[in-house]
């Protein structure tokens, strides 16, 4: 369970649009926008590495205590922008919680262990939506495949969840699903007409990664600038 509250201290932010939100990347800090509660959206920058590390242990569900002019408030991380190059994060919605609040989340689905010999797992879907106590949000949801034959599927409904927390999905949304692992000859009946990535490929494919890289500044999401 989501139940440690990390603390983060919170800057306000008296600067906005696209080049100030770039100053406050190179300072080593995240825009963000905290807001809910019918409270007027607040413009905040977080420590990068702390928030990073707050997502790394806790995932993107974790629940914050921020210190935000010496006034603590607690908040839920509802979404973050990661740059596709770099894998730093751009941007970070946050949600104002109230203690005892319950919240509808998105969690993970981990799929573990080995299906039985001649068989493939198929993920149809990598989460669930929940809802639960702000501060009792379960950091993943682990499904066993060990041994399982073909045709094995599990469903949402199938998820074992913990005392109060209640299932938003559809029951019957599929989650994994264990069918026939494809023969040799399928495999190379798909992979027929297929062309070769050429060295020009490759190097118009890295230019186009190297531009996107340099327009992403402009473009990168930042819902208060």
């Amino acid at each position: 369970m989501a139940s440690k509250v990390n603390n983060l201290t919170a800057l306000v932010r008296t600067e906005f649009g696209k080049g100030a939100a770039r100053r406050t990347r190179r300072d080593g800090l995240v825009p963000a926008v905290l807001y809910g509660h019918a409270t007027d959206p607040q413009h905040l920058a977080l420590d990068a590495r702390a928030f990073a590390a707050v997502l790394r242990n806790d995932g993107t569900n974790a629940v914050l205590t921020l210190d935000i002019d010496g006034k603590s408030q607690l908040a839920l991380t509802k979404s973050i922008v990661v740059h596709p190059i770099r894998r730093s994060i751009e941007h970070a919605d946050l949600l104002v919680l109230k203690k005892g609040e319950r919240v509808t989340v998105e969690v993970n689905i981990i799929v573990e262990g080995d299906a039985a010999p001649g068989t493939l797992v198929v993920t149809d879907s990598t989460y669930i939506e929940i809802e639960a106590d702000a501060l009792e949000i379960p950091e993943n949801f682990v499904i066993s495949v060990e041994d399982n034959q073909i045709d094995t599927q599990y469903y949402a409904k199938d998820v074992e969840l913990p005392e109060g927390v209640t299932l938003m999905s559809d029951p019957e949304q599929l989650l994994v699903n264990v069918v026939e692992a494809p023969s040799e000859e399928e495999l190379e009946a798909d992979g027929e007409g297929t062309e070769p990535i050429t060295e020009e490929g490759e190097a118009e494919t890295q230019e186009e990664a190297e531009s996107h890289e340099d327009s992403d500044d402009e473009e990168s999401k930042d819902s208060d600038s």
